[in-house]
């Protein structure tokens, strides 16, 4: 099974008519260094879209830019650290700079495998700032944008996982953020008033660094094989045994910020092969 991370190819690229796609209107995403964050910024500047790539990791965010602008897209990168208040809101006035702020795409995530009574609190601190704080501060700051628009229109789309439905061990914190983004995704709808909406989009595994990496900790924490892990745990009880390619994710946000996907508000984009709902 290759679990090598495949390039982004403007073949796979959805690409939707919609009239708000256009270089006037801004689409905000973090973690764009990598995976779902890289494949969803490439997505949105190849749908016309100024994109605003968020991330810690200067080398991986200026990577994604030159891979969009490549691609034909407009977009800038942003060195952000996510649990820093005010980087945060500096990028976000940044963003407001260079157009109008219409689409949200929080993607930054981490991981960290262990048992609730092992965990430490360093890394459960870390991961709700990045995982949830940050998602809720970022959607804070851009709703009032949304409000300045001549439509009103603005939508916030969230990467959960199917840890969002479904509890695995060893993995407390992933899942209570995963659930926690879905609360937000709905809390965003509620006051939206159909015009601000949300959505989050749970997958299975997909083939990024974060889920490549966490392999090791999971064959330790299980006492079997790395080849076993990928076999029997992350895609033992998904009908489609391949592994999601980033750019697959990153299109069903596009989709979900589009004009059809008007009646998505607060839902959730359930694509993970089966893992969920089939036994």
């Amino acid at each position: 099974m290759d679990i090598n991370e495949p390039v982004i190819s403007e073949a796979d690229i959805l690409k939707l008519s919609d009239p708000a796609f256009n270089t006037e209107n801004v689409c905000i995403v973090t973690g764009c260094g990598t995976g779902i964050g890289r494949a969803t910024s490439v997505a949105a500047a190849a749908n016309q879209l100024t994109t605003v790539g968020l991330d810690v990791n200067a080398e991986e965010g200026q990577k994604t830019q030159e891979m969009a602008r490549e691609m034909g897209g407009r977009m800038v990168f942003i060195k952000t650290d996510l649990g820093q208040d005010d980087e945060v809101e500096k990028a976000v006035a940044e963003a407001a700079q260079l157009g109008a702020i219409r689409y949200l795409a929080n993607i930054a995530g981490l991981q960290h495998i262990d048992a609730i009574e092992n965990f430490p609190m360093e890394k459960y601190d870390l991961m709700q700032r990045i995982m949830l704080r940050a998602p809720f501060l970022l959607s804070k700051l851009t709703i009032p944008h949304f409000r300045k628009n001549k439509d009103g229109i603005g939508v916030i789309g969230h990467m959960a996982s199917v840890h969002g439905h479904i509890c695995t061990l060893n993995k407390p914190v992933y899942n209570i953020t995963k659930f926690g983004l879905k609360a937000l995704s709905q809390s965003i709808s509620a006051e939206g008033e159909g015009k601000i909406r949300s959505f989050t989009v749970s997958t299975g595994y997909v083939k990024t660094p974060l889920a490549l990496n966490q392999i090791p900790a999971q064959a330790k924490q299980r006492g079997i094989s790395q080849e076993a892990v990928v076999r029997e745990v992350m895609m033992g009880h998904s009908r489609v045994k391949e592994m999601m390619s980033p750019i697959d994710v990153g299109n069903l946000f596009l989709f979900g910020f589009s004009r059809f996907s008007n009646y998505l508000v607060g839902g959730d984009m359930l694509y993970d092969g089966g893992m969920v709902l089939t036994y």
